[in-house]
């Protein structure tokens, strides 16, 4: 199975549609199998005194209230509506996380088959279980979290209804940008060994390269974020990709799980032709006459067109010439 390559728009779109649609254009143009929104309530998701995380103020260069901030980047029922039917005629999967209960209603009411739990709902039950009963195929991001919060995460979701082969979980870093000594590739292979599950990375570094490695320790899920413009108004678009780096990446990771093959130790189809000619061969080193022992003194190793492979030399050296070979000839058995 591909490795399925989620292009999170999230709220780069600064709450406009065409925007949004640009978005869906540059995932599409990119090769991302989804595109993936958000979708909230500002008066749902956080209280109108909650400040703002400290990327968000230092992103945006304005310091105000999360509630005032997330409010211009909602998306209504008709904006998702269209944005669904947009990415349904462009050929790319919609998905977007909802934040609370009410989003969850409108994206099932929606149809939206696949779901994207975010990292500050790992401990959030009555959303895990709203979302678990949907039994629909789900992906757990498990940022700021330690091994025992996601396998309660986990523990919830299946004891709500939803099939384990329905869950991925991600292993994810929530600051933005993630500083590369904190990003801990390794996790991700300690969460598929804990918890016997695929896994993937949603990844808020800089770059390509951490999702890259990623797909190349077996992850089977890429999320990461993108943006128009980095230079945008928003909190999100400094730590993003622009389209061009967005497509590199794509790329980049279609190259390394082809590359990661099937892991049997052969010879692949392209290089079997080179066998004949890179090969060493065992050739006569002067004229041998028929009858005459083979021996280091008048056999040697080359490349040559003709000859016994070098790996016969020993049974070579225990036979004797059944007829004569001039100089660069292949000793034949």
């Amino acid at each position: 199975m591909s490795v399925f390559i989620i292009a999170e728009a999230g709220v780069n779109h600064n709450g406009s549609l065409e925007t949004a649609k640009a978005l869906v254009d540059a995932a599409v143009e990119a090769g991302a199998d989804a595109v993936k929104f958000q979708t909230f309530k500002a008066h749902n998701l956080v209280t109108e005194s909650a400040e703002q995380a400290a990327y968000q103020t230092e992103n945006t260069g304005v310091k105000e209230s999360q509630f005032s901030m997330l409010q211009r980047l909602e998306l209504d029922e008709s904006a998702h509506r269209e944005l669904l039917d947009y990415c349904a005629e462009k050929n790319i999967e919609f998905m977007s996380t909802p934040f609370d209960a009410e989003s969850v209603e409108l994206l099932n009411r929606l149809g939206m088959k696949r779901w994207k739990i975010p990292s500050g709902e790992v401990l959030s039950v009555p959303y895990l279980r709203q979302i678990a009963k949907l039994n629909q195929p789900t992906i757990l991001s498990t940022g700021m979290s330690d091994l025992d919060e996601v396998a309660f995460a986990v523990k919830t979701l299946l004891e709500a209804g939803l099939a384990a082969d329905k869950l991925s979980v991600l292993h994810a870093n929530t600051a933005y940008p993630t500083p590369f000594p904190d990003v801990n590739l390794r996790a991700m292979q300690t969460l598929q060994q804990a918890l016997n599950l695929p896994v993937g990375l949603s990844d808020h570094s800089l770059g390509i390269e951490v999702p890259i490695a990623a797909v190349a320790l077996g992850a089977r899920v890429i999320e990461k974020h993108f943006t128009l413009d980095k230079h945008m108004p928003g909190p999100d678009h400094k730590a993003s990709l622009e389209p061009d780096e967005l497509k590199a990446m794509v790329t980049a990771i279609r190259h390394v799980e082809q590359a990661l093959g099937s892991g049997l130790k052969e010879p692949s189809a392209s290089e079997q032709a080179n066998i004949a000619i890179v090969r060493k061969r065992i050739v006569a080193k002067r004229p041998i006459s028929s009858g005459e022992p083979f021996s280091a003194d008048n056999c040697d190793i080359k490349r040559s067109s003709s000859g016994e492979f070098a790996q016969a030399w020993d049974k070579v050296m225990d036979a004797v010439a059944q007829k004569d070979y001039h100089a660069g000839e292949g000793i034949e058995l």
